[in-house]
């Protein structure tokens, strides 16, 4: 059996009964079951649809995201979370590099990277060199100011851990941000490249070695040999090039407001909600959630 989730941004719930209705209608679904009424509902199927691209493109113009999948096994054991981009609003090294009055020549860089159109490990070593001589107080000036989180992750992050699930942030950033998204959210653990400082400033240079698109992979790797689980039960989710890698190996890779080419290599596509997608499209209605509220969220 498959399910099929629609849903919406919750901000601006755009899910009415008559589109759900005539889909699961037209496919010859199972009862319709709401998650959250006007937000995100889902129905079952016996096979996959052969027009089901055609459907969510369509959708996709009436801010509507679609995934189907198989219902066995959909409620995952592990999360496995980029940072930038993805459980936060912002690209860390082009806040910094905003301070730096380098912001658009990193973020040109920032952007090509994240579409796979450079060498990561090339590109962060370039992006940092331009922040050489920034004070080291500048990053704690930047967790402050600019840093604000995806809607849906203390949700997300919440639920899973309380139904036993372990969670984990892996992030081509840096430790001196992962470090804080990780606390303030619940992660059970952080990996991520780190900023080398001498005298209270950035030397320009990453620590070595750099964290990439394989030690993403291999995160996922250690820690489900680590805990006994499968790449099966794990979710990814992610949004560059760089994240390509470990959604490719999950049970459920999650591209999420990704990059078109990203977004074009995985079956679970996240355009128009937020991180509570991650919830119901592992069967979770909204009455559901666990309700803990995350500090500076």
């Amino acid at each position: 059996m498959y399910a099929v989730t629609l849903l919406t941004d919750p901000k601006n719930p755009a899910l009415d009964l008559t589109t759900v209705e005539a889909l699961r209608s037209a496919w010859g679904g199972g009862a319709l079951r709401w998650l959250s009424m006007g937000d995100a509902a889902e129905f079952l199927l016996e096979v996959v649809p052969s027009n089901l691209w055609d459907v969510w493109a369509g959708l996709q113009g009436q801010g509507i995201d679609m995934i189907v999948q198989p219902v066995e096994n959909r409620r995952k054991k592990m999360l496995l979370a980029d940072m930038d981009s993805t459980m936060i609003q912002q690209e860390c090294i082009d806040e910094l590099a905003d301070v730096a009055d380098v912001g658009d020549h990193v973020k040109a860089i920032t952007a090509k990277a994240m579409n796979g159109e450079l060498d990561f490990e090339g590109a962060l070593k370039e992006r940092v060199g331009l922040l050489k001589g920034l004070p080291e107080s500048v990053i704690q000036r930047v967790i402050d100011e600019r840093i604000t989180f995806m809607p849906g992750g203390c949700a997300l992050l919440a639920t899973m851990k309380r139904d036993g699930a372990y969670c984990a942030l892996v992030s081509g950033g840096f430790t001196a941000f992962t470090g804080y998204v990780s606390q303030t959210l619940g992660f059970h653990e952080n990996r991520a490249n780190t900023l080398l400082i001498e005298d209270g400033k950035l030397t320009g240079a990453p620590g070595m070695p750099i964290l990439g698109r394989e030690a993403k992979v291999q995160a996922l790797k250690d820690i489900t040999a680590r805990l006994g689980l499968t790449h099966d039960d794990v979710m990814a989710v992610g949004d560059g090039a760089n994240d390509l890698g470990m959604l490719g190996l999950a049970g459920a890779g999650v591209a999420l407001h990704a990059k078109p080419s990203v977004a074009a290599e995985c079956d679970i596509r996240i355009n128009h909600g937020d991180l509570t997608a991650l919830l119901y499209i592992q069967g979770y209605a909204k009455s559901e959630f666990a309700h803990v509220e995350c500090q500076n969220v």
